[in-house]
């Protein structure tokens, strides 16, 4: 049996503009905030909904074969009272709010005092009852156009902020609620955790900022019309009016100074709390416990607070885990036009993930103890590696390996001499400041990206002396896709193609894929480990740097005979560098593509099939045809010693056709065939050839 009820409210807008008709604030731009300053103070709509769900089964099962024994009737009851309610209120016409909850309740009102079932209950005894709460869930939105767009010289600026606060209680199982241990019963306790959402994106429209600061080019005068004079009106001759106009050079670096057109910065941080054992209940629309901020999203930490107040579960035993979860993403883009038909798109990123857990028990004075605080995450950063990508790098030598090796000591130095405060430090047998040795983790991460990332040095270990010593990167560097169709506008160019353009991408990231808490380091931070390095605060495993250009250089144009040519060179590696075993793992590779298309128009086939009352089928028949050669290198680098080994890699070679006709705006045929050959670069594998083709008919039953 359900039964629903749902109640929505929704009130007449009042928004009070207390300053709209001063008129002191309309005589300037500048005092459109206040004037524009404005509130409610009745929220758009309430809503309250409900739903009784009961599920009542009442089971007899009889032995005929056997007398005299019965067995007792089974019956399963559902009782269920669920409801929602929120409200949404427009603060003002840049603040609105959204409340949401809903309620989980079970209503066990068939069992006494001693959790006995009392059969004589059925479906619509104590109807209305709303049992008590199983789960609750919460949410709170906010959303908050930020009006500094209405000052002038910020008018450029469009920027919004949304936060989500979240807020989840959870009974524990019946079964496992509560425990006994040396004759006294200890109560487990709820599961209570909550999320917190920032995300603060803004856009920089800068057409609009710099037609404020009038960098904008000068444009030719316009001649007035010549005007015959009226008959008998005296002809007066007219001086010539001289106007001054921006010179080429001044047009030129405007254009420069103006080039970026739009700019988009997009930041979300992500956090969460779960704490376990949390013995309080929950009321009928929600709770303020353990705080009143807890319970909207706030991140404080109330681990403390809870167990000084007793709503924490005593039993010492207890081993289910507290945790927090961060989560930090920042992604920008912007737009360039540097001259027409020269277009070049920025991006950037960073994501920067931490878990933390720990378990816990809470002494009968209330003090909170920490039992094995961990930490884990990852970490990714988009960068540049030009200073390495076009250098010698293949199983004989390699220069930028060769830079990591050197930076080493100089790296090893500054970290010595931030430590230890002097530049005077013992060394051990090999040069190396004695804690922070050459394979030390701490070493080797600033050495690794000294030597393969940057644009470019004139000295191999130039940047080790100014890289930055820590493992994680705060700022990330754009990386770039560049377009390019202006050849279009010369008139070899118009007369012969129908389209032409150039294109060139480029893509690098810094990632660490996963670190931990080092437990040498929380007992003691100025240790040292196995290697008689200094302890680091977190273990990395490995760290990868990627880079693609993709592509490097591609020409895509059409000719006018329909004959299209798709022409390009793809370059790409993957270094990971493994801090277990000191191996760097270099996979490099190259590809070239090159695709042909031909439209042949208008191709005529006769057939009883035509949509047409002439029988004939005329379309055109779209062949393509794609020829692409790629080789793929792993060369496995050792640190220690000079010995790189090929670890992998093949050569690919693959030729695609494809041809399409349709038959009718319905019904189209494709013809594919595919055919690749690979040969790998060791010995230790066979070459291998796929060929896979076919037809396929496309039929579509729609408009």
């Amino acid at each position: 049996m359900n039964t629903a009820a749902d109640y929505t409210f929704a009130f007449k807008p009042k928004t009070v503009e207390p300053f709209k008709k001063v008129k002191a604030f309309k005589k300037s731009s500048y005092w459109k905030l206040l004037s524009d300053f404005n509130f409610n103070y009745l929220p758009s709509n309430i809503s309250f909904s409900t739903n009784i769900n009961r599920q009542y089964n009442e089971q007899q099962f009889r032995l005929v074969d056997v007398e005299g024994i019965g067995l007792e009737k089974l019956y399963r009851r559902n009782f269920l009272f669920n409801y929602q309610y929120g409200f949404n209120y427009n603060l003002t016409k840049e603040l609105k709010l959204n409340f949401t909850a809903s309620s989980n309740n079970i209503v066990r009102n068939y069992l006494d005092e001693n959790n006995v079932p009392d059969n004589s209950y059925n479906i619509w005894t104590d109807y209305w009852n709303p049992g008590s709460a199983n789960q609750h869930n919460q949410q709170l939105v906010v959303n908050y156009t930020l009006p500094i767009n209405k000052i002038p010289f910020l008018s450029f600026i469009n920027s919004d902020y949304t936060y989500t606060g979240d807020y989840s209680w959870q009974r524990a199982s019946l079964a496992m609620q509560e425990v006994e241990s040396g004759g006294t019963t200890y109560n487990l306790g709820n599961t209570i955790q909550n999320a917190a959402s920032h995300r603060f994106k803004t856009k920089f429209t800068m057409e609009t900022l710099y037609k404020y600061l009038g960098l904008t080019k000068a444009k030719k005068p316009t001649p007035k019309p010549a005007v015959a004079p009226k008959p008998g009106e005296k002809v007066v001759a007219v001086k010539p009016q001289v106007q001054k106009e921006r010179g080429v050079f001044m047009d030129g670096l405007i254009g420069v100074l103006t080039s970026v057109k739009n700019i988009t910065i997009d930041y979300t941080e992500n956090k969460g709390t779960i704490l376990p054992g949390y013995t309080p209940g929950i009321g009928f629309f929600g709770t303020s416990k353990p705080t009143l901020g807890f319970a909207f999203g706030s991140q404080d930490d109330v681990r403390f607070l809870a167990a000084q107040n007793g709503w924490l579960t005593n039993y010492q035993e207890f081993n289910q885990n507290f945790s927090q979860v961060t989560n930090k993403s920042l992604n920008f883009a912007a737009d360039m036009v540097l001259f027409p038909d020269f277009t070049v798109n920025f991006t950037a990123n960073r994501i920067y993930a931490d878990n933390f857990s720990e378990q816990y028990d809470v002494s009968s004075d209330g003090t909170y103890n920490s039992r094995s605080p961990y930490n884990t995450g990852n970490f990714a950063i988009s960068t540049v590696m030009l200073k390495s990508a076009f250098k010698q790098s293949d199983e004989n030598y390699s220069s930028a390996f060769n830079d990591f090796r050197g930076n080493r000591i100089i790296v090893a130095d500054r970290l010595a001499t931030q430590h230890y405060g002097t530049t005077s430090f013992t060394r051990d047998a090999e040069g190396y400041p004695v804690g922070f040795g050459k394979n030390s983790q701490a070493v080797l991460i600033p050495s690794l990206l000294s030597a393969y990332t940057g644009l470019y040095t004139f000295g191999a270990n130039d940047s080790a002396k100014d890289i930055s010593l820590a493992a994680f990167r705060n700022i990330p560097i754009p990386n770039w896709t560049i377009k390019y169709t202006g050849l279009m506008r010369y008139k070899f160019f118009k007369d012969t193609f129908k389209k032409f353009s150039i294109n060139h991408g480029y893509k690098a990231m810094y990632t660490i894929n996963s670190f931990r808490s080092n437990f040498e380091y929380d007992n003691n931070p100025s240790g040292v480990d196995t290697g008689g390095n200094i302890n680091n605060k977190l273990i990395i495993g490995n760290i990868n740097l990627e880079e693609h250009f993709s592509p490097l250089v591609k020409v895509d144009f059409e000719l006018k005979n329909s004959f299209r040519v798709n022409a390009e060179m793809k370059k790409d590696r993957i270094l990971s560098m493994s801090f277990d075993n000191n191996l760097l793992t270099e996979v490099n590779g190259l590809e070239y593509v090159v695709g042909l298309g031909y439209r042949i128009k208008d191709v005529i086939l006769n057939s009883q099939y035509a949509d047409n009352a002439q029988g004939i089928i005329k379309s055109d028949i779209n062949i393509k045809v794609d020829f692409s050669y790629r080789n793929n290198k792993t060369i496995v680098r050792y640190l220690d010693y000079d010995n790189n080994q090929l670890g992998g890699g093949q050569n690919i070679w693959s030729a695609k056709l494809n041809a399409d006709y349709a038959f009718s705006k319905s019904l189209k045929a494709l013809f594919f065939y595919e055919h690749s050959f690979s040969k790998a670069v060791i010995s230790t594998s066979f070459p291998l050839t796929n060929i896979r083709s076919g037809f396929t008919l496309q039929y579509n039953f729609g408009n």
